[in-house]
């Protein structure tokens, strides 16, 4: 039995006050209401440090947990039963636990208000969407005007092996001594480790107000909770505007080693850098990894230059086991960031310039009908191979770590993928690599939940 605390606390930040109707919203365990979403959400904030990316595990483990939002008249009271404890030292919540706490619930009820029923952003047209999205992220108090760019997004697997996650406290050392930032999925593994690494350069630059950025959606924060070096939190209402919101925040991109959840990542980025609108972006990114990493980006090298042809490999560089020449390469880049964006007058903080055509943004929801009818061919447009590929990839995320892709494969068995049949080839090598390299999982023995037909 795993051992918990019950206890009432006051959130950490800007929300202090809601509505009785808020209120009573996140009470509703309807289908409607925001109950349960806040419950697996919040539980997972609390199991920070955990290292499991089960979502469904971590619901059983804890089947009594539960919160209740309390309105005072003094302002709003989270009370909480059966909380791991974990989340406590000697009857106190850590307090960055409860900052994170705090950010969930102030996003949830900002996306439920805001995005999701007053119909404020026309989400049918990409114009709205990146409004939502923009909209979000200033609620969050993320946009930072005054800030030169700095900000290197990190992409990577929670699942990398103990060489390839010191290696990303490496990169992050390096591009933290070059007064770098770091945002990410906020998760363990290749999320934490450069936010660790860049944590301890900042310390010796007296760099006091480094920024460790983590952008999640409710079923990523359900299965990984955030690390506990994240100082500022963002939840997005779905992958596609948390995707949108890495790209126009972030001022170039780091990929390090991982699975199919980063092969999605590199799938929406490219195919965003590869339209034809895009052709003039400055945006450095960057594949690195230790040395037993180099057949894992080979891999991936060539399925991308096999599906969107040979010039997509002037959209990235490979570079192997050299953390310096990283961080050397992402602070050059970042300054012709600055240089491009100066002379067009853009923002330093959100960039409004890139396109995000319709295809990268719109919600896919992964279920066995709509994950069989994904068009995965190569007569279409590059950008739109990609984003159909990064739908599929991003369904067998949530059949392997959301609750309800987990329950959809238990029900109906694993997601069927058509491909013709040499792309189809390709895309099998590829997963099959990522299952060889132990690369879909955190534990225990894999059970693939597609099949490719």
């Amino acid at each position: 039995m795993a051992d918990t605390i019950s206890s009432t606390i006051s959130p950490e930040g800007s929300l202090e006050i809601l509505s009785q109707q808020e209120v009573n919203r996140l009470h509703d365990t309807s289908r409607s209401g925001l109950h349960d979403l806040l419950r697996s959400c919040a539980l997972a904030v609390l199991n920070s440090g955990n290292p499991t990316d089960d979502g469904l595990a971590l619901m059983e483990t804890y089947p009594d947990f539960d919160i209740e939002v309390i309105q005072q008249d003094r302002g709003v009271r989270l009370q909480l039963s059966n909380a791991p404890a974990e989340a406590f030292v000697d009857g106190r919540m850590i307090r960055g636990i409860r900052e994170h706490l705090s950010s969930v619930l102030r996003d949830i009820v900002y996306v439920y208000n805001e995005i999701q029923t007053r119909q404020r952003f026309d989400l049918a047209t990409a114009e709205g969407t990146t409004n939502a999205v923009f909209h979000i992220l200033r609620k969050a108090g993320t946009l930072k005007p005054s800030s030169d760019p700095s900000l290197v997004v990190c992409w990577g697997g929670h699942s990398i092996s103990r060489e390839e996650y010191d290696y990303t406290k490496h990169v992050g050392y390096h591009l933290g001594l070059r007064e770098l930032d770091i945002c990410t999925g906020c998760g363990p593994g290749a999320m934490k480790g450069p936010m660790k690494g860049a944590n301890v350069a900042h310390a010796k630059q007296r760099r006091s107000e480094g920024r460790y950025l983590g952008v999640s959606e409710p079923g990523i924060i359900a299965a990984e909770a955030p690390n506990p070096i994240v100082n500022e939190l963002v939840v997005m209402p779905d992958i596609e505007k948390r995707l949108e919101a890495f790209v126009r925040l972030g001022h170039g991109i780091i990929v390090f080693p991982g699975g199919v959840g980063t092969a999605e990542e590199i799938l929406y980025l490219l195919g965003i850098l590869l339209h034809p609108d895009n052709d003039d972006m400055e945006l450095p990114v960057i594949f690195t990894g230790p040395p037993d990493s180099a057949d894992y980006f080979k891999r991936i090298d060539e399925f991308l230059v096999y599906t969107l042809g040979e010039s997509v490999r002037n959209l990235y560089r490979i570079i192997i086991d050299d953390p310096v020449e990283v961080a050397r390469t992402m602070r050059a880049g970042i300054n012709e960031v600055t240089a491009y964006r100066r002379n067009r007058q853009d923002a330093f903080y959100f960039n409004w310039r890139l396109n995000v055509d319709r295809d990268f943004q719109e919600p896919f929801e992964p279920d066995h009908a709509s994950m069989a009818a994904l068009a995965l061919h190569r007569e279409q447009p590059v950008h739109e191979l990609a984003a159909n590929l990064r739908r599929a990839f991003s369904g067998i995320v949530a059949g392997n770590v959301k609750e309800r892709g987990i329950r959809r494969i238990e029900s109906h068995g694993p997601f069927r993928l058509n491909a013709e049949p040499q792309l189809m080839a390709r895309l099998d090598e590829l997963l099959t690599s990522f299952v060889a390299q132990g690369r879909m999982k955190l534990a225990g023995e894999y059970e693939p939940c597609y099949t490719l037909g």
